[in-house]
Parts: structure tokens; sequence; C-alpha cells
């Protein structure tokens, strides 16, 4: 097993390389430069010219990709062009937002998902199946901000029990923290939770036609018994793999999520970074974002060695 792990791990690097190397050029060939925006409309094209030339925009491309990959390998995110901070300092001082509102809605996904797919299968064309698959066909089809607009129109506006926008650190209490979150992580939620009970009901489903279940409830096993320690523990992998891949419509989601309710986390961080062509911000957030990615798909494939012992072999 150790092997195996070693062998993943070593395989994240060119990974995270072509990913560097696709970052740098989807950003520089792009249109937009950030020294027209930073000198203004009234500019001639010699203060463009010279503010380029401070940026270091002016030298060849591919030694801009190399002292960028350089300060990388030193752990230097880099600079912002806007506020002369560093990178790395500012996505610290915006990571907890981002990283409670991700927490709470995969909790809220995978407690909501998991039993509704096991249900769904379980009752296989009756009401509840049904029920569950009309709830993911509105999950897909209803984009994250119309949600969000909906949800604080409903129970911030009309009812009043929740607030409209902002974030509250839990350091200033369970109360606060989870008055202002609750919204946002429903809203993000939504199509997290269709995703998942979908792949739950249809993976359960071809498990509860093996043989093995048929023999469990011929035992005498309870029906419970019979759908946790049998069905939903056989049908974990593909359970979990749609997990890990919906990690990235989390990250996607966080960015429009965090701009409805207003939230000072990595997401608003990346519309202000584009909006004015940052580009430290931008490669060192979607860097950031990836090596997360990444990281948590190295820590399925990990997991199905514990659900499934072939997979090492």
């Amino acid at each position: 097993m150790l092997t195996f792990i070693v062998r993943r791990v070593l395989a994240t690097i060119p990974v995270m390389g072509v990913v560097a190397l696709f970052v740098f050029l989807m950003l520089h060939l792009s249109p937009g430069d950030p020294a027209t925006v930073i000198a203004g409309d009234y500019a001639s094209p010699d203060d463009v010219a010279r503010i380029r030339a401070q940026l270091g925009l002016d030298r060849p491309l591919y030694i801009q990709f190399f002292t960028w990959v350089w300060s990388l390998l030193q752990g230097d995110l880099g600079v912002s062009i806007f506020s002369d901070l560093p990178v790395s300092r500012l996505i610290a001082q915006r990571l907890e937002p981002t990283a409670m509102l991700a927490l709470v809605t995969l909790i809220i996904s995978v407690g909501i998902a998991v039993p509704m797919g096991v249900l769904a299968a379980w009752k296989a064309g009756g009401w509840i199946d049904r029920s569950v698959m009309i709830f993911a066909v509105f999950g897909f089809s209803i984009p994250v901000f119309v949600l969000g607009y909906i949800l604080i129109y409903v129970f911030s506006i009309q009812l009043q029990v929740l607030p409209v926008q902002g974030y509250k650190s839990l350091t200033e209490g369970l109360g606060p923290f989870l008055r202002n979150i609750t919204l946002p992580a429903i809203t993000l939620s939504a199509i997290y939770v269709a995703l998942i009970a979908r792949i739950t009901r249809a993976s359960v489903m071809e498990v509860l036609d093996e043989d093995y279940v048929r023999t469990a409830r011929a035992k005498g096993q309870s029906e419970r018994k019979v759908l946790i320690y049998h069905a939903l523990r056989n049908a974990a992998v593909p359970i979990v793999t749609i997990i890990g891949i919906g990690v990235a419509l989390l990250i996607g989601g966080v960015v429009v999520t965090e701009s409805v309710y207003n939230i000072p986390g990595l997401g608003r961080l990346v519309v202000d970074a584009i909006l004015k062509r940052d580009y430290p911000i931008i490669q060192g957030l979607i860097l950031v974002f990836s090596f997360v990615y990444i990281l948590i798909n190295l820590g399925i494939d990990i997991l199905y060695t514990l659900l499934d012992p072939r997979i090492r072999y």
C-alpha cells in the first residue's frame, strides 16, 4: 500500500507543472493588460510602456514564466500588482470564510444526499424515488445565483430570519456563524446534493441486485443492516468518486456564492483580481484551487484502497 501511495504522490508533481504552464499562458495570452488598467483611461502610450517595464511585462514570455516558476519553487506566489502585498498573505486573509463555507456545504451535501440516494434505491419506482429524481433535476437546473437570490428574498427579506449577506467568524460565536453561513451553504449545496444523490441511487440499486444481498436477506438480516452494511458499503467507491469530482463544482460555486452573499473569501478575491487583471493573484489562486483539488483526489485514491483492497494492486 505504501508503494501505491508514493506512486500517486509522485504522479501529482507533473500534473501541477502542467497546471502552472496552462494558468500562465491562459492569463498572459488572453486580451487585456494590467498596465493599461493601472495607467488609467487618459494615459499616454509612454506611460503604459513605463508601467509595463516596471511590472516586467515587457520581457519575453518564457523569461516571465521561468521567473515565476522559480519564485513558486521558493514558496513565493508573487506580489499583487495593485495592493503591493504578498499574494500568500492575501490568500491567508481570505482563506477562513471560503474554507468554512466549503466544509459546511460538504457536511450538508453528504449528510442529505447519501440517505436520499439510498432511500430512492430502496424504494425504486415509488414516490420517494420520484421525489428524489425531481429534486435532482431542479438541483441541476437552477443556477447558483438564481437560487441564492430566491433564498435571500424568502428567508432574509420576507421572513427576516437570516441575514442578507456578510460573514461572521466562528470565533465570534456559533450562533452568529451559523446564521450567516446557512443560506450560502444551502445555496452552494443544491447542485452537489443532486449530483451525489443520483450517483448514490444508481450505485446502490446496482448492488441490491447482487447475490450476496439476496443471501443476507435470506438469512433474516434486517433491511436497515442490508442497506447500510451490504449495499451502501459495497457501493461506496463510485459515491466517494463523485464526492471528489464534485469538489470542482464546489470550487466554482464558491466564486458565485461569495459574490451573491458578499462573503470576503477567496471567491470574491478571484472576481476582484480578474476585473483588475492582477496576474499574480489570479495565478496564485488558481494554483491553490488546483492543488486542493489534486490533494482531495489523491485522498480519494488512497481511500479507494481501504474500501476495496484490490485497487492497490
